[in-house]
């Protein structure tokens, strides 16, 4: 049996040092994360890996939570019930499963701390792009300490399914919301520099992130050379024009090839995170 104790120690060390800078009042920060088959098959050990990870950000974003049983559902109250008993109070939403082709079926989650985030209304589905989308996006509107927002969480199909065609109807569904900053999140399975992505800078997004490789190999080379990361997939678009960047990356837990077994059985990508402040 794997023994998560120092693996879970290192990831709390690192953590404290990498996000004490996130900890100010004027700014928001959101994390998006594609966690691989969430859902009944992670255990407590897991759990609270994940919530170690995300603890110290204002609005957590979640791909692919198992739907085809209520494992899904019941991993993301686990996650929100071990959030809680780390210093923070926090809510959660999970959306029903996405109206997508046969096995492709995902549920999204929302997660945000309460002191600092107030969800407005429920959040939702864009059921109208059902058919364009395998996996319609997931919206919710915040009342924020930079003021209302929007979130769409999102998870495009696959690399070899032609993602680039969902683009242009994200775009249609972000444009309809000109007078509400919004800000996207998600695995979209292809590169921010992507040409398809023009049709969000048209409406103002821009990426967070370039060229940050975001998934994990399932080995490394046989080199010896430290290389886990793979590819650069998962993204955050901001509103300019409402926002700018304070800070923004990736969480790193695997930090050394040694870790990467390990890490692999909490998800095949490290989450990716924006800090942001209002437009001068």
């Amino acid at each position: 049996m794997i023994n998560y104790k120092p693996f879970l120690a290192n990831l709390l060390i690192l953590l404290f040092i990498g996000f004490n800078s996130l900890w100010s009042q004027n700014d928001l920060s959101i994390i998006s994360w594609n966690i691989e088959n969430f859902g009944k098959t992670k255990d407590d050990n897991e759990i609270r890996q994940i919530a170690t990870i995300i603890k110290d950000f204002d609005i957590v974003a979640i791909q692919e939570v198992v739907a085809i049983d209520p494992g899904g559902a019941q991993a993301v109250a686990r996650l929100a019930d071990q959030l809680n008993r780390m210093g923070s109070k926090w809510d959660y939403s999970i959306s029903d499963p996405t109206n997508s082709p046969s096995r492709k079926t995902e549920r999204y989650a929302f997660l945000w701390k309460t002191s600092q985030v107030t969800s407005i209304g429920r959040p939702w589905l864009a059921s109208q792009y059902a058919r364009e989308i395998f996996r319609e996006p997931y919206l919710a509107k915040f009342r924020t300490k930079l003021g209302e927002i929007v979130v769409l969480n999102f998870h495009s199909r696959r690399f070899d399914e032609n993602p680039d065609e969902e683009v242009p109807f994200l775009a249609k569904l972000i444009a309809e919301y000109r007078n509400t900053p919004i800000v996207v999140a998600g695995d979209f399975n292809l590169p921010s520099d992507h040409l398809i992505f023009q049709n969000f800078t048209r409406i103002g997004l821009y990426p967070t992130l370039t060229n940050q490789p975001s998934t994990l190999k399932r080995k490394c080379p046989s080199t010896g050379i430290d290389i886990y990361l793979n590819h650069p997939i998962d993204h955050i678009f901001f509103p300019k024009q409402y926002f700018r960047l304070v800070e923004t990356g990736i969480v790193d837990f695997v930090r050394s090839c040694t870790r990467l077994t390990e890490a692999r059985m909490i998800s095949d990508h490290v989450p990716v995170w924006v800090r942001m402040g209002l437009s001068n």
